[in-house]
């Protein structure tokens, strides 16, 4: 059980959490905001134990190391890796406090994102329309870019509905590539689809000046990811072409809320991924993590 458990910002979680939090601390305090500054999240967390954090606020180093009892901290948000991670996993691991994220648990709404936007697009149902006839997704020649868990998801969503779909990663998927999605380089995925679905990491930047050139016009852009991924001064001159599209769900992954002014983008400004079920599995992985933690700490002792 932690001494005392906070959750240093807003979580995106069930109602019942807190509840459940509780259960598992002697004393559980929530903060229903962001906090604005790295001096506040210490003010928040310096006694605990134990911390939650969502994915705005950045668990730094500095916070890690003025936070002298903190031995835990739980991630209700996704953890791909260390270097995009909104926590200093390196720091934290070297003062010896266990982080755990959460993985695989929003991929079939932004799945259906991607299926509703694209489909839409190609049919015109929304007044836009993509060519001079109404075109289904049978044949469609899509590429994913980056085949995790999200990508696997869009891409057999995809496949579902008829497309053909490729996809490009920084390694190969045997097993996707035996379901018929064949791997293509970064630069044949490009120039030959007509539609292009990033699927990557946080801060990871993939399409730059010569991307874009081997994309070419008359293309269809996505970005599932939770931030831009590619340079957005290349992105402005690609979509001042004219007949572009550029789609994605958060503003964080449009990067500069002005691309919403222009017509050829489309942008919601929520998370596609955060559905009423993605939510319920989001807290129950939470949950599970917290209670591997202290098992694991039980059985130490």
């Amino acid at each position: 059980m932690f001494q005392k458990l906070v959750a240093v910002e807003k979580l995106n979680l069930t109602e019942q959490a807190n509840a459940e939090f509780q259960k598992r601390a002697k004393e559980y305090v929530f903060y229903d905001d962001i906090p604005a500054r790295e001096e506040e999240v210490i003010r928040r967390a310096q006694d605990a134990d134990g911390i939650l954090v969502n994915i705005t606020t950045q668990i730094t180093a500095n916070i890690i190391k003025a936070c002298p009892k903190l031995r835990y901290i739980g991630m209700c948000c996704s953890l791909y890796d260390e270097n995009s991670a909104s926590v200093d996993i390196r720091c934290a691991r070297e003062q010896g406090i266990t982080v755990y994220g959460v993985r695989d648990y929003g991929d079939a709404g932004v799945a259906e994102y991607v299926v509703c936007e694209l489909t839409a697009l190609l049919h015109g149902f929304h007044g836009k329309r993509f060519g001079e006839r109404p075109l289904e997704l049978t044949g469609i020649p899509v590429g994913i870019i980056g085949m995790g868990a999200t990508g696997q998801v869009v891409a057999r969503a995809l496949k579902f509905f008829g497309a053909d779909v490729r996809y490009y990663s920084r390694s190969r998927k045997p097993e996707i590539e035996e379901k018929g999605i064949a791997y293509l380089s970064l630069e044949e995925l490009l120039s030959k689809s007509i539609c292009i679905c990033c699927c990557l990491n946080k801060f990871v930047t993939i399409l730059n000046e010569a991307e874009f050139q081997t994309l070419g016009n008359h293309k269809i852009l996505f970005n599932t990811g939770l931030t831009p991924a590619c340079d957005l001064d290349v992105l402005k001159k690609w979509l001042a072409h004219g007949d572009n599209y550029y789609f994605c769900d958060s503003l964080m992954a449009l990067g500069e809320e002005s691309l919403q002014e222009l017509e050829s983008v489309s942008c919601y400004g929520g998370y596609s991924g955060a559905t009423y079920q993605a939510v319920e599995r989001l807290t129950q992985k939470v949950l599970d993590n917290m209670d591997r933690f202290l098992g694991t700490e039980r059985e130490s002792l």
